[in-house]
């Protein structure tokens, strides 16, 4: 990271960012195009490792993306204010963000799945006690985002 001086480390305060977020864009490679997807989320973390959690159609460029190109990048960021100044060129912004990349996993186990729609469900409503009708499960795509990096960033 360029600038260390904005590095955050404190795991207690990126836990509290990835709390708080709900979007979270999928950076993929398509045969030398980026495509790039904001998705709803959830997350697990258990020790230093981090697993993300969205859904989506079981069709779409996502969905073959996930199975053809698995490794990918993803990005979320919050807590923006612009910092005005009398100048143009000492205008900034107070930030935070986390980036990182890992490996896709198309889930397809029954509970697996309800695992990751449930950490999803948290994560937008902060509840935990859902139930899901097994059609909808076998219909819905859920992709498991296994972190192998990630770092955070704030002003």
């Amino acid at each position: 990271m360029r600038r260390s001086d904005r590095e955050v480390t404190d795991k207690k305060r990126i836990e509290a960012f990835l709390a708080k977020e709900q979007v979270m864009r999928i950076a993929f490679y398509d045969n030398g195009d980026i495509y790039i997807v904001p998705v709803n989320y959830g997350y697990t973390c258990e020790g230093d490792k981090y697993t993300l959690y969205f859904h989506g159609a079981k069709a779409g460029r996502k969905y073959d993306l996930s199975k053809s190109e698995p490794s990918v990048g993803f990005e979320i960021d919050g807590d923006y204010q612009l910092l005005e100044s009398e100048t143009a060129c000492d205008f900034s912004a107070a930030f935070q963000s986390v980036i990182g990349a890992g490996t896709l996993h198309l889930l397809s186990d029954k509970e697996e799945k309800v695992a990751g729609l449930n950490a999803i469900m948290k994560q937008l409503t902060h509840k935990t006690d859902w139930h899901y009708e097994d059609n909808m499960i076998e219909a819905t795509a859920v992709f498991r985002l296994d972190v192998e990096k990630l770092s955070c960033k704030a002003k």
